[in-house]
């Protein structure tokens, strides 16, 4: 009975620790934006993006170059704490593509006084000086 334990608690926390720690950085990532997002702070929001006038934002609008054009258009699409709402992502498939890219599809909702919003994402992960950052978000 004591070895069927431990070979059970093995099992799981192999399970937990199944993903790789590029992944796992892009998964905290995530979880670090959605936490700024729901404190109102788009500008630290925006610290799991590109900082370089290539970051490409493809939107309802169409696409954006640049971390300053994509910050501003986030400040102009959510310019209060009603309209950021709550953020919640799902993640449904992360694919580590090579050593320095990832490649990630989700969804996300916001939980709004004003009426919820959701829609679905794709991101293009990038390992640069040794950290993840977004180079392409393609949200809808």
């Amino acid at each position: 009975m004591k070895k069927t334990l431990i070979l059970l608690f093995t099992l799981i926390s192999m399970i937990g620790y199944s993903q790789s720690k590029d992944e796992q950085a892009v998964r905290d990532l995530l979880a670090r934006q959605s936490s700024f997002w729901n404190k109102g702070d788009i500008e630290n929001f925006m610290k799991g993006y590109w900082d370089n006038d290539s970051l490409m934002f493809v939107g309802k609008s169409g696409v954006t170059y640049g971390y300053k054009s994509t910050l501003e258009n986030y400040k102009k699409g959510y310019p209060d704490r009603s309209a950021m709402g709550e953020l919640n992502f799902t993640l449904i498939k992360i694919e580590k593509l090579s050593p320095e890219y990832i490649f990630l599809v989700g969804k996300w909702h916001l939980k709004r006084t004003i009426g919820d919003v959701q829609g679905h994402f794709n991101l293009l992960f990038k390992k640069i000086n040794n950290d993840w950052v977004i180079i392409v978000d393609h949200s809808s």
